[in-house]
């Protein structure tokens, strides 16, 4: 019972810590010429990601 409560524990600290960093502001400089490898980041920038 101890070692569950302390694995929740560790997760729950885990995943708070996952959200704090996934609030931070991240700039992407990419290639000056356009190419179908960054469809992935133009489409994240679209829908507001």
């Amino acid at each position: 019972m101890k070692r569950l409560l302390i694995s929740a524990l560790a997760g729950a600290i885990s995943l708070a810590a996952f959200q704090a960093m996934a609030a931070d502001k991240v700039t992407l400089q990419l290639k000056w010429v356009t190419q179908a490898q960054f469809a992935g980041y133009y489409v994240a920038k679209a829908k507001g990601f």
